[in-house]
Formats: C-alpha cells, structure tokens, sequence
C-alpha cells in the first residue's frame, strides 16, 4: 500500500522532553539514509576464521551483501545463488540449494573450514525444508561445519534479528569440550577488543585469558572458545548467543553494557570481579586500578571540555549501543549535547531518558529512518561536533568521531581515548562523504 511521505518535518524530530520511551517514533514507512556505516551480517560473518558465506536470495537482496563483500575485498569468501521467479513456481527449492552448494564447494580452491548458509525470507514463504537441506550437505561434506543461518529482516520485530541469529549460529559450531581454568570469551563483537579496555585489564590482572574470535586467523582457535569457562558480551544482539551457550555447553555468562558513567562502570566492573575469583591481594589492587582510570577519564574529559567549549554536540546510535547513557555523562560533564539522532533505545536506557528529560529537555531527539529526514535541512550549527557517522551526515559537519559500536574499547578506557578523539575532531576537519558512503569502512574501530 502506498503511503503519502510529504507533510511536516516536524514528524521525524521531537524535543527529548516531549518523547516517549523506548520507541518516540511511529514503526511505518522506513528511510535508508546514504550513511551506511554500521555493520551488516557479512560483515558479522567474515570474522569467523576460514569461513565461507554463501546467500541464497533474490538479486535485490544479494546487492547489498554482495558490494559488503566487495568493499572488504574479501569476495574469495563470499558465494551467492540468485533466485529467479521461476523458482518460486517451478523449482524443488531443497535440491536448488544443495546443487548450488555442492558446486559452490566442490569449485573452490579448497574447502573452508566452515559454511554460514543463509536462505532468505522466501525460503520461509515456500515452506523450504532447510533441516533436510542441512542434513544432506553435512553427509557430503563431513569436514565441512555448517552454520545454520538467515537472511529473514521480515520477522526482526517478532522474532530473532538476523544478527543475533547469526551470532547464535556462530556459537552453535563450539563443540563440547574440558573447560579450561581461568578462561573467557568474548562474544558477538564486531570489533577486536583493545586490550586496554577495563574489563580486559582486569581480566589481566586475575590470570584470566581472553579469547576473541576477531583476533583469530585459524578455525581451531576459534573452537578452543567452546572450553571457556566465561562468556563476555557487550554487545547485545548477542544475548540468544550466550544463553545458548550457556544450556548447551554449561558456559556461565555476563553483559557488560556499553555504558559510560563512572558509577554504570564501577557497577559493570564489580559484577565481573565478583566472577573472578581473586586474592584479596588481587581485589585491592584492582580497586586501585579502577580509582585510577577513572581520575585519567575524567581528567581527559576536562581537558577535552577546555577545547570543545560551548561548541554543540550531535550523537547517534550507531557510535554506542548506549547513546543516552553517553549523553547524560555529556551533559554532566558541561558539555553542550544538542541533537540526538536515534529511532528507538534500548529498555535499559529508561533510567538515562528520564534524567534526560528533565535535566536537558530541550536537546532534539531525530529519527533516522522516518522518511522526512529526506527533506529536513542537512545543516546545522557550523561549528557542530558529531559523534558517528549518522549524527555527521545529518548535520554535514566537518568535526565528527568516526566511530561505530563504541570502537572495540570499554569503560574508563573507552572514555579517555573518546575524550581525546573529540578534541582531535574539533582541531582536524575531514570530509564527511568519503567517510560515510562506506559500509562499515572508514574509521579507526572497523574490520
């Protein structure tokens, strides 16, 4: 059905304190601005080692997989089968895909290790049998591990997403195996976790080893994570992740949010240590510790104030999976947050957009889907920082951080480096367009 787009602008922006919690804006017709910067599940899929993605859908769909491929350079481990209308009708849609598969494999200059198969929402529609297509391909290809996927956007609102189906899929190949003392994973990330994150210091300081799937090259480093006793996540896509993990092979788990106030933190940090089991010895000086990256954080925090000033802050979601939380410690640090561009928030955030509301009503809350965004102004105040690619198109502003999922850093860590970033970003304008037309490119935190 089609749906009349133009009317007032004023649809795709509100005032903060005249929003409501989680969802401000009507689910309905959806924009896809130019700014394309987040991750998609190819993206996801890559950072599984020795792995090969193969997407079964039609051509519209595969485009954008496909060019995510391209972009990465990494179209050697990327396969796709296009389905024609004629497949709809007339094709026994099971074989279609185990000949397309056989020959895909059977063609490559070797086998992968791993296969992250994706069928498509139509595969849903033509009722496909997916659990004999999988069946059948595991007697082919024995050596093979199969990751059952999907590429199915149209139940994202009543089901699993695809990415955390595809993060649950990942975790499904670790195999059951001895645990190993003083272990952890790192789940579901994107990003290479810098190894100067809180909870990775601390981790450190116990004798815990961190395993993380995107710092690996070889398939059985990957599988030794199926012998953690811990599993760590911060992203939350990766939830049906770890609680599957969790019946299936007995891996305890624990979120840590992307928070970024001092008192989230040292809530986020306690609820690890208490997992650790340290000396007490080991307990006071992670205590020291924690004290001390939180006096450096904040003294990056001032001195990023006395380069920033008064000058307006614009944030998006795409740059933390907590843009509430990021804002208010903005707001209470001095800093002047103006614009928030944001369709939804998570549950957790409640707490930050009631304190918001009353304490920085004023700041304007933007959609970035609601088709209006189309015709609303690209500019705003000049001097107008952005933190994310989004906030930075919307506002075509030179000065803007480009990162995307907090960067792959966490906690007072995470504040101290984005403190740096913003003043670096007011004193060295960039271009915006060569930094936002890239998927998932062009920044300091991506693949």
């Amino acid at each position: 059905m089609l749906q009349r787009i133009h009317g007032r602008p004023s649809r795709a922006c509100l005032l903060l304190r005249d929003a409501s919690f989680p969802a401000p804006f009507p689910h309905e017709l959806e924009y896809s601005p130019a700014c394309r910067g987040t991750w998609n599940i190819v993206h996801t899929g890559m950072t599984l080692p020795e792995s090969h993605q193969i997407f079964a859908c039609a051509s519209g769909c595969l485009r954008g997989v496909v060019l995510t491929a391209a972009e990465m350079g990494l179209m050697d481990r990327f396969s796709s089968i296009e389905l024609k209308e004629r497949d709809l009708v007339q094709t026994d849609n099971e074989q279609l895909l185990i000949q397309c598969v056989t020959d895909i494999l059977q063609n490559l200059p070797q086998l992968p290790r791993a296969v992250l198969l994706f069928p498509a929402c139509v595969h849903h529609f033509l009722g496909c049998d997916l659990r004999y297509v999988y069946k059948t391909l595991r007697e082919r290809f024995p050596q093979v591990d199969f990751a059952e996927c999907f590429m199915d956007p149209i139940r994202q609102t009543k089901s699993l997403t695809p990415e955390e189906r595809l993060r649950r899929a990942i975790s499904r190949l670790l195999p059951p195996q001895a645990k190993t003392p003083r272990t952890a994973n790192i789940i579901g990330s994107n990003l290479k976790t810098d190894p100067q994150s809180d909870f990775a210091r601390l981790l450190q300081l116990g004798g815990w080893l961190l395993r993380d799937m995107t710092r690996y090259s070889a398939y059985d480093d990957f599988l030794r994570m199926g012998g953690s006793r811990l599993n760590l996540y911060t992203n939350p896509f990766s939830l049906p992740a770890v609680r599957d993990l969790k019946k299936r092979l007995g891996q305890d788990f624990l979120y840590l949010p992307q928070v970024w106030r001092a008192a989230d933190i040292e809530a986020a940090l306690q609820a690890l240590l208490s997992r650790l089991d340290l000396t007490e010895t080991q307990r006071e000086a992670a205590r020291l510790d924690i004290r001390l990256w939180q006096k450096r954080a904040e003294q990056a925090l001032q001195a990023a104030r006395a380069v920033i000033g008064t000058r307006p802050v614009a944030l998006d979601l795409t740059f933390t999976f907590r843009p509430l939380n990021l804002a208010r410690l903005l707001v209470e640090q001095g800093f002047r947050v103006t614009r928030l561009y944001s369709d939804a928030f998570l549950p957790e955030e409640e707490a930050d957009f009631l304190w918001l509301q009353q304490h920085a009503g004023a700041i304007e809350l933007f959609a970035t889907k609601n088709p209006n965004m189309r015709i609303l102004p690209r500019k705003a105040d000049g001097r107008t920082l952005a933190l994310g690619q989004k906030a930075a198109y919307f506002c075509s502003t030179p000065y803007f951080v480009n990162y995307v999922e907090g960067g792959g850093s966490w906690g007072f860590a995470a504040i101290t480096e984005l403190a740096r970033l913003m003043a670096g970003a007011c004193r060295q304008p960039k271009a915006v367009r060569p930094a936002v037309s890239r998927k998932g490119w062009g920044g300091p935190s991506i693949l």
